[in-house]
């Protein structure tokens, strides 16, 4: 079942990273290996030609919004950009992701300030990307100090020009020292694999943007890049919601992604809960379980240097221990990530 046909949100990406990073070569890669799935855009170029908005304008069609002379940051309030996430998060449209395309000039935390504002029903955040060139980034650093609090912010860099440096791994080390938890990934012209960030080859059973199908059927022999992994996670027997938020709260490293659905058994007896989390963003989703499904947890965690075995082993501990009754607070700590909740994109 997709998305749009279900009344699920559509993540919005913000897609940033200084002058001359790689991000139009990366969204373009993303739109040729999208594998099916349908990509809107809204590119913002710093000057009155919008060359970024040509670049892609081919591939998306009618899905582009284009900004010219100005950073969206500046340019746009928030109902503004509301108008642009509506025109491509309508049905009609059939947008599984949206991305954000910034102005190298752009300040990342008042984009992500801005899509976690947003009033309108049928959009998610999807995390803040940042694009790195590796060949440039030790000089971008010493013009630009701010590059290391945009780094601080992201849920996934991309350090991009790996081939044109002979010290990559020193590059690497680097930003992974500046980052808070986030994902690291390598990347040359742009080439990051789509599944880090939206499911390229829909399914009828989808959890979230990743099917749980092509998770166990992919032929990862042909990903461009084996720098992240994968985790999937089932349970017939309930999850312990207080357990679970500790898991959450406290997750490791490098851990972009989290999807799926969670069975809280006497907490909610009604209800399965859809989660959706990317860095720190967590969001669950009640909803009735569908007529005659078996009442399962199914989780997806997708990271980079995550260490899949002890992932596994935290999950299994928060696997409830049979109690058939809950009690009356059990729950608060999840409700706080119900949709409708008070959201800080630097929590």
């Amino acid at each position: 079942m997709s998305e749009r046909s279900s009344g699920r949100q559509i993540p919005v990406v913000v897609l940033a990273g200084f002058l001359g990073s790689g991000k139009t070569t990366l969204l373009n890669h993303l739109l040729h290996r999208s594998g099916g799935s349908r990509i809107g855009a809204v590119v913002n170029d710093f000057g009155a030609v919008e060359i970024d908005a040509m670049a892609v304008a081919g591939a998306l069609g009618d899905s582009t919004v284009s900004l010219g002379n100005g950073c969206l940051c500046c340019a746009v309030d928030g109902s503004e950009l509301d108008a642009y996430l509506e025109r491509l998060a309508r049905p009609s449209a059939g947008i599984d992701v949206i991305v954000i395309e910034a102005s190298g000039l752009a300040e990342p935390q008042e984009l992500v300030r801005m899509v976690l504002a947003s009033e309108h029903p049928g959009i998610v955040y999807g995390g803040l990307v940042e694009v790195v060139d590796a060949a440039e980034f030790d000089a971008t650093r010493a013009r630009h100090p701010e590059i290391d609090r945009h780094l601080a912010l992201a849920d996934l860099v991309v350090v991009n020009k790996v081939d044109r440096v002979t010290d990559a791994a020193r590059v690497l080390t680097l930003v992974r020292s500046l980052v808070d938890r986030a994902a690291v990934v390598p990347a040359t012209h742009g080439r990051v694999d789509p599944e880090l960030l939206f499911d390229c080859r829909p399914s009828e059973e989808r959890v979230g943007q990743l099917s749980f199908d092509d998770l166990h059927h992919a032929d990862h022999s042909e990903h461009l890049h084996a720098a992240y992994d994968s985790v999937s996670f089932v349970s017939e027997r309930p999850l312990d919601p207080r357990r679970l938020i500790r898991f959450l709260d406290s997750r490791p490293e490098g851990l972009y992604r989290i999807k799926g659905y969670v069975d809280f058994g006497p907490y909610d007896v009604g209800n399965r809960y859809a989660v959706h989390a990317v860095g720190p963003f967590l969001r669950f989703y009640p909803e009735p379980w569908p007529a005659g499904e078996e009442r399962l947890t199914q989780l997806v965690l997708i990271g980079s240097g995550i260490d899949a075995t002890a992932l596994g082993e935290e999950l299994e501990a928060c696997v409830s221990d049979g109690a058939p009754h809950a009690d009356d607070h059990g729950m608060w700590g999840v409700l706080r990530y119900v949709r409708g909740a008070a959201e800080d994109p630097a929590a």
